[in-house]
C-alpha cells in the first residue's frame, strides 16, 4: 500500500510540475505563436511579455530573432501565422526557419506581412539584446557590447547590466561593468538610496566617466519668483548686482512671466513708424524726430494713448527687481541626491588637482631630462675650457641626422636606434675634436673671437645640412615598443619616449660621474678645470685634455640629438631650439659642474612648465618670463646653484 501511494505521488508530481516551457520544447517559433497577436499588433504594452519570454527562454536562436525583428526583417505568413526570416527575392521572399535557419521555401509578397516595430518596441528589443550581448561567451564581444552600451544608454539597460555584472568572470571587464552600472543607477534608478550609494561609489574618483555621471545631477537653471519657491531644490540665492546684472535679472523676470520685455530704441522707432498720422507721430512732427529725446517724448504720448507698450524707467525697473527673488535651482528634485553629488564632486576636484600636479611634475621632469641631455656636453666644455660654443646646437642636429641616415640602411627601428646612439657619439666626437684642433685651440682666452668663430661654424653647419638633406623635416622613427604612453588614469600619463629619454639622462649622469670620479681621464679633467697651470706642472697635457673634453661634450650632444629626434622634427634648425636653454641650464646650475647642470635643468624644466600651466596658450610668453626670472636669479646668485670651489671659482 505504501509503495502504491508513493507511485501515485510521484505521478502526480510529474503531472503538476511545470514543463520546461512547452514553448521551449517547440523552440522560438512556439514562443512567437503563444504571443502571435501581441507580436503582430506592434503595441509596446502587449509585446513586452513576448520579448520577456524570448529573453528568458535561454534559446540560442532568440537573440537572432530579436536582432532580425529590430531590423524589420521578420515576417509573418498570412495563411498559418508562422514567423520567418525573409529576404527579398524576385517577386517575393526567400524564407528561413526561425529555429534552424534552414531554407523554408519561397513566398509571394502578398502572402507575407512585415513586422514593423514602433520606436517603443524597438527600445524593448534593444534592452533585451543588451542582456544577450553582455552574457556572450566571448569576452571581446562582451567588451564591444559594453562600449556600445556606454555610448547610448537607456533606462531599460540597467537591469540587464546588473545581471551581467553578477555573472561576469573577467575581473577587468567586471570592473568596467560595475562603473557603468553605477553611472546608469545615478541616471535612471528611481530609488533615492540606490542613487546616493552609486554617487558615493565615485567619491575621489578622477575618471572622466565619474565626472560625466555626476555633472548632470548638479546641473542648475536660473529662475525668478515673487518669493522663494517652496519644495524646490535651490542651489543658491542670487543677488542682483553681485551675482546678476540688472539686464540678466530683468531677462529672468521676463522668462518667468513676471515682467514684460523692456522697450528698446528699435521698438520705439518701429512704433513711431507705425503711428505716423499727418506727418506727425505721437503729436511730434516727423521732421523733429531726429533726436532720442524727441522720439521718447513721442513714444510716451503713444503709450499714454494706449497705442504702444508703456516704457519702464531705470528706477521702476530696479524697484521691480528688488521686489523679486532670484535663485539657481537644481534640475534634480532630491536635495539628498544633489548633496551627495556635490560632496563627491568636491572630493573628485581635490583628487583631480592632485593628479594635475602629478602630471605637471612628470612633464617638468621629462623636460628637465631633455634639457640636461642637451646641456651636459656644453657644461663640460664650458667648465673645463671656458669656451662659449655657439655651435653646440648643431652637434645635436648632427646626432639626429645620424640616426636618420642609420634608419635608411637598418629598417629595424630598435636595432637602428641601438646602432645610431654609439655612431652619433662617434661622429660628433670626431667633429668636435676636429673643430677644437682646427679652430678653438687658437682662440683660448679670447672669448669674443671664440663666440664669433663658433657662431660662424654654426651657420655653416646648418647650411651644409640643408645642402645634404634639404629643408624638409626628416623622420627619425621610434621603435614600436616606444609608441603610446604609460597611462595612470585619465589625467596622469607620460609617453614611453619621454620615459626612455629620462632613463637615458640618468644613465649618462651615472656614466659621467663614474668617469670624472673613478678614472684617470676624470682626474685629469678635474685638475685642468680647477687649475690648468698646476695641472700642467704635474705632467698633465692641458691641450690633450681640452681636445678630449671638447670631443666628449660634442659626442654627448650627438647622443642627445638622437633622443630629441625621436619626438621632434629633424631639420637643420633642430639644435637652435635648445642652444638657449642649454646655456641657461649651465649658467643657472653652475659652470663646470655636472650636478649643477642637473639642478639647472630641473629648475628650468619646472619653471617653464609651471609658467605654461598658468598661461598654456602662450608658450612664447612662458619662455620670456623664464628668461626674466633667470636674469633676476643670476643677480642674487651669479655663480649658479652649485658653484665651483677652489682656484677655479675665481676665474
Amino acid at each position: 500500500m505504501r509503495i502504491l501511494l508513493s507511485l501515485l505521488a510521484f505521478c502526480a508530481g510529474l503531472w503538476l510540475a511545470p514543463a520546461p516551457a512547452a514553448a521551449q520544447e517547440g523552440g522560438v517559433q512556439a514562443i512567437l505563436q503563444q504571443h502571435r497577436d501581441a507580436v503582430a499588433s506592434g503595441s509596446r504594452r502587449l509585446v513586452e511579455p513576448a520579448i520577456d519570454a524570448l529573453k528568458a527562454s535561454g534559446l540560442d536562436q532568440a537573440r537572432e530573432v530579436l536582432e532580425v525583428w529590430q531590423a524589420r526583417e521578420l515576417y509573418q505568413r498570412t495563411a498559418d501565422g508562422l514567423f520567418f526570416f525573409a529576404a527579398p527575392e524576385g517577386e517575393g521572399f526567400r524564407l528561413r526557419d526561425v529555429d534552424t535557419g534552414a531554407d523554408a521555401g519561397f513566398a509571394a509578397k502578398a502572402d507575407m506581412t512585415q513586422l514593423r516595430p514602433s520606436g517603443g518596441v524597438r527600445g524593448l528589443i534593444g534592452a533585451a539584446l543588451v542582456a544577450f550581448r553582455l552574457l556572450d561567451p566571448d569576452p571581446e564581444d562582451r567588451r564591444t557590447a559594453l562600449a556600445a552600451l556606454s555610448r547610448s544608454p537607456e533606462a531599460g539597460h540597467l537591469e540587464p547590466l546588473r545581471d551581467a555584472v553578477a555573472a561576469e568572470t573577467d575581473p577587468a571587464l567586471r570592473r568596467d561593468m560595475e562603473r557603468l552600472e553605477r553611472a546608469l543607477t545615478i541616471r535612471f534608478d528611481r530609488d533615492e538610496g540606490s542613487r546616493i550609494e552609486a554617487i558615493r561609489f565615485f567619491e575621489g574618483d578622477a575618471g572622466l566617466d565619474a565626472r560625466a555621471a555626476l555633472a548632470p545631477v548638479v546641473a542648475t537653471t536660473r529662475g525668478a519668483a515673487e518669493a522663494a519657491p517652496e519644495g524646490a531644490n535651490i542651489a543658491r540665492m542670487l543677488e542682483p548686482g553681485d551675482d546678476l546684472t540688472e539686464e540678466e535679472a530683468w531677462a529672468l523676470l521676463v522668462e518667468a512671466g513676471l515682467a514684460a520685455a523692456r522697450v528698446t530704441k528699435a521698438d520705439i522707432r518701429a512704433a513711431l513708424e507705425a503711428n505716423i498720422e499727418g506727418a506727425a507721430a505721437g503729436g511730434v512732427p516727423v521732421r523733429d524726430l531726429g533726436s532720442d529725446a524727441a522720439r521718447e517724448r513721442a513714444y510716451a504720448a503713444l503709450a499714454a494713448a494706449g497705442r504702444a507698450q508703456p516704457t519702464v524707467t531705470d528706477a521702476e525697473a530696479r524697484a521691480i527687481i528688488d521686489a523679486h527673488v532670484f535663485f539657481e535651482r537644481y534640475a534634480e528634485p532630491s536635495p539628498a541626491v544633489t548633496g551627495a553629488a556635490e560632496a563627491a564632486l568636491a572630493s573628485i576636484s581635490f583628487r583631480v588637482g592632485a593628479m594635475q600636479a602629478a602630471d605637471l611634475t612628470l612633464d617638468a621632469l621629462s623636460l628637465a631630462s631633455i634639457y640636461f641631455l642637451a646641456a651636459i656636453g656644453l657644461a663640460i666644455t664650458f667648465g673645463v675650457m671656458r669656451v662659449i660654443n655657439m655651435a653646440h646646437g648643431e652637434f645635436i642636429m648632427m646626432g639626429a641626422y645620424t640616426g636618420y641616415v642609420v634608419q635608411l640602411f637598418v629598417p629595424d627601428y630598435t636595432i637602428s636606434i641601438l646602432v645610431a646612439l654609439p655612431l652619433a657619439f662617434a661622429v660628433t666626437f670626431g667633429a668636435g675634436v676636429a673643430m677644437e684642433r682646427l679652430v678653438i685651440r687658437w682662440l683660448y682666452h679670447r672669448p669674443l673671437e671664440t663666440l664669433l668663430a663658433t657662431f660662424g661654424i654654426s651657420i655653416a653647419l646648418q647650411q651644409l645640412a640643408k645642402n645634404i638633406f634639404g629643408t624638409q623635416a626628416r623622420p627619425l622613427t621610434a621603435p614600436g615598443w616606444l609608441d603610446g604612453a604609460l597611462v595612470f588614469n585619465d589625467i596622469v600619463a607620460i609617453s614611453y619616449i619621454r620615459i626612455a629619454i629620462f632613463v637615458m639622462a640618468l644613465v649618462f649622469l651615472a656614466l659621467l660621474v663614474f668617469v670624472l670620479n673613478r678614472t684617470r681621464l676624470g682626474l685629469e679633467v678635474r685638475a685642468v678645470t680647477q687649475n690648468p697651470g698646476m695641472a700642467a706642472s704635474m705632467g698633465i697635457d692641458p691641450d690633450r685634455i681640452n681636445m678630449l673634453t671638447f670631443g666628449l661634450g660634442s659626442g654627448i650632444a650627438g647622443v642627445a640629438g638622437v633622443a630629441i629626434g625621436l619626438f621632434a622634427q629633424v631639420t637643420s634648425e633642430l639644435g637652435q631650439g635648445y642652444i638657449v636653454q642649454s646655456f641657461m641650464t649651465v649658467v643657472v646650475g653652475g659652470v663646470g659642474n655636472i650636478f649643477g647642470a642637473l639642478a639647472g635643468a630641473t629648475l628650468i624644466g619646472f619653471l617653464q612648465k609651471g609658467i605654461e600651466w598658468f598661461n598654456p596658450s602662450n608658450t612664447l610668453a612662458a619662455q620670456t618670463y623664464m628668461i626674466l626670472f633667470i636674469i633676476l636669479f643670476i643677480q642674487f646668485r651669479p655663480k649658479g646653484i652649485i658653484a665651483l670651489k677652489g682656484r677655479a671659482a675665481g676665474d
